[in-house]
């Protein structure tokens, strides 16, 4: 992970320079690149992404976006994947999805690469559940546990192959288990 050390930006600052590969993360007045995504983590957003918009999106319910850049509460921030609900979902004045999404999602999803903290990811789904998020996962493939933060609750851990996780009440139609997101890597 590579923290600029120069001076504090701001916002609008940040938000006119271009983006990068892997991007960059406003927080706290820093420029914050995300670490370049490997094969599990790769593997994991790819189907898990697929698999929301195949149970929600048809129907019209969320959509699941990678790498979407969300800007909120004075932060710019890009999760793995935000699901939006449908009627949340930004669009232009043609009806089509917007390129800048100034809010919250409703669900926020990270999945930790090798040598990320732990602690930045987990702040940046704590920002987004104090900024109306109903729910956030964090996946952790080298340990194969799902936490799941849900506003001023418990964290729940999952870890066990058969556990069914906790879905935000617009997924209900969604029913995973631990087994079924690690899966993913053997495929």
């Amino acid at each position: 992970m590579v923290q600029t050390p120069l001076k504090q930006l701001t916002l609008p600052e940040f938000l006119s320079l271009p983006e990068t590969k892997p991007a960059g993360e406003y927080i706290n007045g820093q420029i914050i690149q995300k670490p370049m995504p490997q094969g599990k983590h790769s593997s994991i957003q790819t189907e898990l992404a697929s698999t929301i918009n195949l149970k929600l999106r048809s129907s019209k319910i969320a959509r699941a976006f990678s790498e979407l850049r969300c800007t909120f509460g004075d932060r710019s921030t890009v999760p793995d994947i935000s699901v939006f609900t449908w009627a949340r979902i930004v669009r232009d004045e043609n009806g089509e999805i917007a390129n800048a999404f100034q809010l919250a999602p409703d669900w926020t999803i990270e999945i930790l690469s090798p040598d990320q903290s732990q602690t930045k990811v987990t702040k940046n789904i704590l920002h987004c559940l104090d900024h109306g998020t109903e729910m956030g996962w964090l996946i952790d493939p080298a340990e194969r546990t799902i936490f799941v933060y849900q506003p001023k609750q418990q964290t729940l851990v999952f870890d066990g192959p058969t556990q069914q996780i906790a879905m935000p009440s617009f997924a209900q139609a969604i029913q995973l288990t631990v087994e079924d997101i690690f899966m993913w890597l053997l495929e």
